[in-house]
């Protein structure tokens, strides 16, 4: 466990250490904090965090993959994975320490977006239900961990860190596509199918305050398949 945490810290440094983490966490809190001014704040709207929730969730379809691009593609590209394969760590302390670091930069992304749940208790009367809110981060949190993941995966795949990126974001949105307007074109029977895999379905529920156990279920299991998958191929490129 301590090699896991030792290379989650240094990815996590090493994301700050680069201009594109800047860059990231300041669009981020600056678009999110813009749509709060004008959105939940504005008045006669209802004291509600939903308006950033969405703009949140639509923003780490681009986020994420810019995030996890550098993981392991840029290692990669500079040849410094030979390094790291010889030192004395599995293929999945390798991945899930890079992971996680990754995953910690998302919630330090997340933190400071905390203040706008704390101005709108301040300013609104009455106060906003806390409910749809503890469920929208959680949301905002598990979408997060599932789009790292992808994101992985598509990072042990290629030495490009461009291509990392948009097969991560591509992959998303051919995902709503095939999900949530495709299974209107198909049988009923197949359309359900395809619906029952939709992951912005469960977001919406989790949006209105609804925390279902099979939701969690979802996007931990499909992100821990991603990871192994993620393993498996950097497995591979050890043995090649």
């Amino acid at each position: 466990m301590s090699s896991i945490f030792i290379l989650a810290k240094r990815e996590l440094s090493s994301l700050f250490r680069t201009p594109v983490g800047w860059i990231v966490l300041a669009l981020f809190l600056f678009l999110t904090g813009t749509v709060f001014v004008f959105g939940a704040l504005a008045p006669g709207h209802p004291a509600t965090l939903r308006p950033i929730f969405g703009t949140m969730t639509l923003m780490l379809v681009l986020v994420a993959p810019a995030i996890s691009m550098r993981l392991f593609s840029e290692e990669f590209r500079t040849g410094t994975y030979e390094l790291l394969a010889s030192s004395p760590v599995t293929s999945a302390q390798i991945v899930l320490g890079k992971y996680l670091g990754a995953l910690a930069f998302l919630i330090v992304m997340l933190l400071p977006t905390l203040i706008h749940a704390g101005v709108l208790f301040l300013v609104s009367e009455p106060n906003p239900d806390p409910g749809p809110i503890a469920a929208g981060y959680l949301s905002l949190f598990l979408f997060g961990c599932l789009c790292l993941a992808l994101g992985t995966l598509a990072s042990t795949l290629t030495d490009s860190q461009t291509l990392a990126f948009l097969g991560t974001m591509l992959t998303l949105i051919c995902w709503v596509l095939i999900t949530n307007i495709a299974p209107q074109h198909f049988e009923p029977e197949i359309g359900s199918k395809l619906a029952a895999a939709s992951y912005s379905i469960r977001i919406d529920d989790f949006a209105r305050g609804t925390i279902d156990t099979r939701h969690v279920v979802f996007f931990l299991s499909i992100s821990a398949g991603l990871l192994a998958f993620a393993t498996t191929a950097l497995e591979s490129r050890r043995w090649r």
